[in-house]
């Protein structure tokens, strides 16, 4: 249990009401009860303050008036309720050690606080820092090296080389460090191009669930420190991701593309190779990008879901717009003459 108090000082909020009321855990608006701390930072759920059993919830202070019980204000909600959260979950410490059943070479160098869980294979030349947990079924080759207190979850490959930073986060399925997508066309066959890159990974880097990220054909592959993946990422060889830039969801990176420092890049986006963004772009959900973005700001492409048969109707408009440019033009001579 966690007084209002300790857990405003925490954030850094002002507490409305009792300073050593007690809770445990949160939860919704909707669900939580006495004993829980909830959070509004989404307007549209201001519906359900009125009614919620929470024993506090976190809000800005221009909501703290609707809160019908305990009141933590803040300047920000949503960053708030993330730090709390954390406080209040934090991760169980791994065992340190090793695993009987893992396969360590040798010729590596392990921390002996790191914690190595079953299954694990190591293979020469590996450096492991101290307070690094390498969860089940995770395989490291030759010469990889993991800085102080980063995370594999379970059945993580980092390949030959693969460097990864401090306080690094990653999740199950990822695969770090396989060849990119380099073929040559000989005379219409196709042959591989060797990829002899490696990949870069800064501190304080999450990457999701089954995302890939590529080594480099010559040069590394490099993710900025801060950097955020989701889920099911590709990240084509020899791509560039600028610190504190975040990518949601089935994102699909070509190789040889440099994405700037603090992009926020939508679910489902695509980028074409050898291709650049500056610092501080926004592309919403599912854009398609084809040629360098060289100014800050927000960027869209694609159609929004609208009926059948509307689209249909909007399909052949579209396939009719070279031949209405044409009449567009040429009434623009008439007129000029």
């Amino acid at each position: 249990m966690w007084s209002l108090g300790e857990i405003a000082n925490h954030v850094g909020g002002v507490v409305q009401g009792d300073l050593d009321y007690q809770v445990a855990s949160i939860a919704t608006l909707q669900n939580a009860d006495s004993q829980q701390i909830s959070f509004l930072s989404n307007k549209k759920y201001k519906k359900y303050l009125a009614e919620t059993s929470a024993g506090a919830v976190i809000v800005s202070s221009d909501m703290a008036s609707f809160v019908p019980s305990h009141a933590i204000v803040v300047d920000d909600p949503y960053v708030a309720y993330a730090k709390i959260a954390s406080l209040l979950n934090p991760l169980t410490r791994a065992p340190s050690g090793i695993h009987p059943s893992a396969s360590v070479d040798t010729e590596s160098d392990i921390s002996p606080n790191a914690s190595i869980a079953a299954q694990v294979v190591i293979g020469s030349g590996v450096t492991i820092a101290d307070n690094v947990v390498i969860g089940p079924g995770c395989v490291l080759l030759d010469n990889v090296s993991i800085g102080k207190s980063s995370r594999l979850v379970a059945n993580v490959t980092l390949c030959e080389g693969v460097k990864v930073g401090e306080r690094a986060i990653i999740h199950p399925g990822v695969v770090i460090g396989a060849d990119g997508f380099g073929i040559a066309n000989d005379k219409g066959k196709w042959i591989n191009v060797p990829q002899v890159g490696g990949v870069l990974i800064g501190n304080d880097v999450d990457i999701g669930a089954n995302t890939t990220i590529d080594r480099g054909a010559i040069e590394d592959t490099i993710i900025g420190n801060g950097v955020k993946l989701d889920n099911q990422i590709q990240v084509g060889h020899n791509t560039v991701i600028g610190e504190n830039t975040v990518i949601a969801g089935c994102v699909g990176i070509a190789g040889s593309t440099i994405i700037g420092k603090n992009c926020i890049i939508g679910g489902g986006v695509g980028l074409g190779g050898h291709l650049e963004l500056v610092d501080g772009v926004l592309l919403t959900g599912m854009t398609m990008v084809t040629k360098s973005i060289k100014q800050p700001g927000s960027y869209s492409s694609g159609i929004p879901a609208e009926e059948t048969h509307k689209w249909h109707k909007n399909v052949i408009r579209y396939r009719q717009m070279d031949k209405l440019t044409e009449r567009v033009k040429q009434l623009e001579e008439l007129n000029k003459n």
